[in-house]
């Protein structure tokens, strides 16, 4: 009996990971509950306790409060101007979850800015497991799971999935067009495609032109017209039935753009095309101008940790780009590629909707033997998997150090674990053991969410400068105060303050606010200190000092030093 008891223990514990691996992959569902637990373990860690990040995050999400305070779910405001840059989808999504958390008793819930992160979150999830359906088209299970992984564990998705913005949902949609529009291409000449695939399509082409306008247009026009041109035919197109589809997607986004147009007089148009994109094609935006390459360098970050296994396998996607699955992707991915390395304005997450595409290549190479470290350079270059979690460790402690005198020793045990991970996944790697420095990847990629986003962020105080400004404001002895700032003007002041925040250009301005008289607080900068003081003084103002907040606002580069100055309480 002791024997077979020991017989049993040896066969469990050699119990491989291939045949694990082979239990999950007969069923579908089995797979997306792992990639949703993956999923999950990179997103939700610091989800509510992050601050709002400036500047777009707060503008989206006080955007959408303004809707539930104004009951206009048409116009777009941030307090008084009218942000008519992108379409309305995500205001409507925000304000959708912050209404069910009000009436399910959250308690502030219109300054939660984790309410405002629920669409986000539910759309890095959606993008990760419709990049698994996607990739089934290429790829069969076990590959389209590692595919999905790699982007549920990617740097981008991982910040995207945290902030109350667009670009988590427009990837969702682009995914979803994307999915369709292969299964059109690959499965050409095979027949009618199913009703779920072409429902898919064209919701994601809806939902992608609700929340950031044409750009969709773009992912899948580019795509198809390369591939059109590659057959010499886009007869393949009508499997998709673009009329029917067509009018669907009209009915569902026509009526807000014609709300709008009506509304607005037309300066929704004028606005969103001839300013916002027509200005990132010009010079209009130029505070965030990049050279061309900016997207092939920042690769290495935002699609860590699968960017150098990308980066090994470019030569597989060129070697067999006569191929029907990595001819589709490479016209996924490079024509829409080369038109955001032209234009001017730059930001790292407008190339994640193609980053599924690169994730499909990536594993295709990997399944096929061609990464390795057999290829040239590989063995040193995949020693950029643990440069990323290193360099967060040193980088995030000096941050700590420098600005808050402390080292983050909350999250440093988990960013050395993750550190540690990335090293033993270049150690698998460099063994030949691919596959499993993917999985380790993986692994590093859960500790560094944990460390980074759930505890080393934390212990930033200094660059959480809003939140304890708002927090003088709510603590003053008395209801309902009016607050005004001067110098320090970020958006999420306003989100967590309030609409009616007053945004103050001189220090004499400073001084007529408190003036007029009630419970008054108003925050200035210590650059602007001296003139309010000197017009205090010829108006014989004395109000309190109610404390200093120090710290670093990243956006200006600057360090902080505000005096909150109060009245009447």
């Amino acid at each position: 009996m002791d024997g077979f008891v020991s017989q049993q223990r040896l066969s469990l514990r050699h119990l491989s990971a291939a045949q694990l691996t082979s239990v999950a992959e007969r069923s579908h569902a089995r797979l997306c509950f792992i990639l949703v637990l993956l999923s999950l373990a990179c997103f939700l860690p610091g989800f509510a306790s992050l601050q709002p990040m400036d500047r777009d995050e707060p503008r989206y999400a006080q955007a959408s409060k303004q809707m539930l305070e104004t009951g206009d779910f048409v116009d777009i405001r941030f307090q008084d101007e009218a942000r008519h840059k992108k379409p309305v989808g995500i205001y409507w999504m925000q304000s959708a979850a912050v209404a069910a958390g009000e009436a399910l008793g959250v308690p502030e819930a219109r300054t939660t800015i984790a309410l405002y992160r629920i669409p986000s979150l539910l759309s890095a999830l959606a993008t990760v497991l419709l990049t698994y359906w996607a990739s089934l088209a290429f790829l069969g299970r076990r590959g389209a799971f590692l595919a999905a992984g790699l982007m549920a564990t990617s740097v981008i998705l991982m910040v995207e999935a945290r902030l109350a913005k667009t670009d988590a949902a427009l990837t969702a949609c682009a995914v979803a067009a994307m999915g369709g529009l292969a299964r059109a291409y690959l499965s050409r000449g095979a027949g009618v495609l199913p009703r779920r695939t072409l429902l898919i399509f064209w919701l994601g082409i809806a939902g992608g032109i609700l929340i950031k306008g044409p750009l969709i247009l773009m992912f899948v026009g580019l795509t198809a017209a390369v591939l059109a041109y590659r057959e010499r035919s886009a007869r393949w197109l009508l499997t998709l039935r673009p009329w029917l589809g067509g009018l669907i997607t009209l009915l569902i986004v026509l009526p807000w753009f014609v709300a709008i147009a009506i509304k607005s007089g037309g300066a929704f148009y004028s606005a969103s095309v001839g300013h916002d994109m027509l200005g990132k094609v010009g010079t209009a935006q130029t505070y965030h101008w990049a050279p061309p390459g900016f997207y092939l360098l920042s690769f290495f970050a935002t699609f860590w940790p699968g960017a150098i296994l990308a980066a090994i396998a470019v030569p597989f996607a060129w070697i067999h780009r006569k191929e029907e699955p990595v001819a589709f992707a490479l016209a996924w991915i490079v024509p829409a590629w080369l038109v955001f390395e032209i234009v001017p304005t730059k930001l790292p997450h407008y190339t994640m909707p193609l980053f599924p595409a690169v994730a499909i290549v990536t594993v295709m190479a990997v399944s096929r033997h061609f990464v390795g470290p057999h290829r040239p350079a590989a063995k040193f270059a995949t020693i950029l998997i643990p440069f990323i979690p290193v360099g967060l460790t040193i980088g995030l402690s000096a941050v700590a150090w420098t600005f808050d005198g402390a080292l983050p020793y909350r999250g440093l045990p988990l960013m050395v674990l993750s550190s540690l991970a990335a090293l033993y996944a270049w150690r698998l790697f460099v063994r030949n053991r691919v596959i499993g420095s993917v999985w380790a990847s993986f692994a590093s990629a859960v500790f560094l969410a944990i460390g980074v986003f759930g505890l080393t962020q934390l212990d930033l105080r200094s660059l959480k400068a809003s939140p304890r400004l708002a927090e003088v404001a709510r603590n003053l002895a008395c209801e309902n105060p009016r607050v005004a700032t001067l110098g320090y003007r970020e958006p999420s002041l306003v989100f967590l303050t309030g609409t009616n925040l007053d945004m103050l250009e001189t220090g004499a301005q400073a001084s007529a606010f408190l003036q007029q008289g009630g419970c008054r607080l108003v925050f200035v900068e210590r650059r602007f200190e001296d003139e309010f003081r000197a017009e205090n003084a010829r108006l014989g103002l004395r109000p309190s000092l109610s404390t200093r907040v120090a710290g670093f606002n990243i956006n200006s580069g600057r360090r902080l030093d505000i005096g909150a100055y109060a009245t009447g309480f």
